[in-house]
């Protein structure tokens, strides 16, 4: 089974991508496509240079290996996508031959995450139009396509993770709730830069507080992202 997980920074992407990795019988891929899109963009990411030498930066030999077989003889093929990466450029065909899963999480706290690591973040850095144009490709298309939520996963790991694997058809382990502490080798090149936090832990953390509060450039990005948040979690599992 390949399960691609669609989010845009600073949505625990990470720690779910550590779960799926604790259940020993998946092989994690981390943001396959980060090498392509700073290709294409040229824009100037955090360690842009290390990203490109370590990548691959054709984007279709990338997509040709997440529609093919798990490495290492792995039963299940865990991908952890940005969905932002995902240019017009990129042919997105083989979305189609992946189990999708979109991973949301409120924009306020997305972004006061995000600008602690980049300065003045854009509307476009941070992927919530791009997911929801993703999740729209995907439902017009006919494919199933999956929302939870990072709260969620936050409140009730247990119960939110029992879900989410049910309408997968997999069972839930409870070895994905916890993960050595330091990291993954499966960690992207980047990860110096931007996990500091998960590296440090070996589960999810607790539930969030009251949301931060932003303002100037940053609150202005919270609105426009809002709505496009709102409408994916009107679809997002119960529990």
């Amino acid at each position: 089974m390949r399960i691609a997980m669609w989010s845009g920074p600073r949505n625990l992407s990470t720690a779910m991508m550590y779960s799926f990795a604790a259940r020993g019988d998946c092989f994690v891929w981390d943001e396959p496509f980060y090498a392509a899109y700073l290709a294409v963009t040229g824009l100037d990411h955090p360690m842009r240079s290390q990203i490109l030498q370590a990548g691959e930066t054709d984007a279709k030999k990338v997509a040709d290996q997440c529609q093919g077989a798990a490495p290492d003889g792995a039963r299940l093929f865990y991908q952890k996508h940005m969905t932002q990466h995902m240019v017009e450029a990129m042919d997105r065909g083989w979305m189609g031959d992946v189990k999708n899963v979109f991973l949301i999480r409120h924009p306020a706290r997305v972004i006061a995450s995000y600008a602690k690591k980049r300065e003045r973040p854009s509307f476009d850095d941070i992927g919530f139009w791009q997911q929801a144009e993703l999740f729209e490709q995907i439902i017009a298309n006919g494919d199933p396509a999956l929302v939870i939520d990072a709260s969620d996963i936050r409140h009730n790991p247990a119960a939110a993770l029992t879900v989410l694997c049910a309408a997968l058809d997999l069972s839930f382990t409870p070895a994905m709730l916890h993960w050595p502490k330091g990291g993954h080798t499966a960690d992207g090149v980047w990860a110096p830069h931007w996990y500091g936090a998960v590296h440090q832990s070996t589960g999810f953390a607790g539930p969030e507080g009251p949301l931060p509060k932003l303002s100037g450039d940053l609150a202005n990005i919270a609105c426009q992202a809002l709505p496009f948040y709102e409408k994916l979690a009107t679809q997002k599992l119960r529990f």
